[in-house]
């Protein structure tokens, strides 16, 4: 079992977490290895927990499944629940927003493409469509009448 782990820094708002809905779902994007060889490929792959595909030669299906250019082993994953939203706190720390389980390869790196969403922490003010991909976000909180922002964000994938 792998997971994707957050650590940012929170201000003024929580509950940070992907848009991921059935109807428009969100591309976790990740650079993926060959447990065989240990070939990392080299572009980023997408994946959804609302797709699923055939597992070659068996009946069962995955979000993703792949087959390394090397040594030409068949590998899947799958998301194992959704999202966890990252709570805001005083001290930064580690937490899990998503449980996977690889079979043959693993996820290597993880980059926050897509849209993201937050609540104002005393405000309850929808923060939607936040972009993380270049980094630090910064927006303003009308009802709160202060800057909210998430900061130093540090993206890991972990076993357990």
């Amino acid at each position: 079992m792998l997971a994707l782990q957050l650590t940012a820094e929170l201000t003024g708002v929580t509950d940070l977490r992907p848009m991921d809905v059935d109807g428009d779902p969100f591309y976790y994007m990740f650079k993926v290895s060959c447990t065989s060889c240990r070939e990392v490929h080299d572009n980023w792959i997408g994946v959804t927990r609302f797709e699923t595909r055939e597992i070659t030669g068996s009946r069962g299906e995955a979000n993703f499944v792949w087959r390394c250019k090397t040594c030409k082993r068949e590998s899947s994953a799958m998301i194992k629940s959704e999202p966890k939203p990252y709570q805001h706190s005083e001290v930064p720390k580690p937490k899990k927003i998503l449980e996977l389980e690889c079979r043959g390869c693993e996820f290597v790196e993880f980059k926050p493409e897509g849209n993201w969403e937050a609540k104002g922490l005393d405000s309850n003010t929808p923060f939607k469509e936040i972009d993380l991909n270049e980094g630090d976000w910064f927006d303003y909180d009308e009802k709160a009448g202060a800057e909210v922002s998430v900061k130093d964000m540090k993206w890991e994938v972990v076993r357990g």
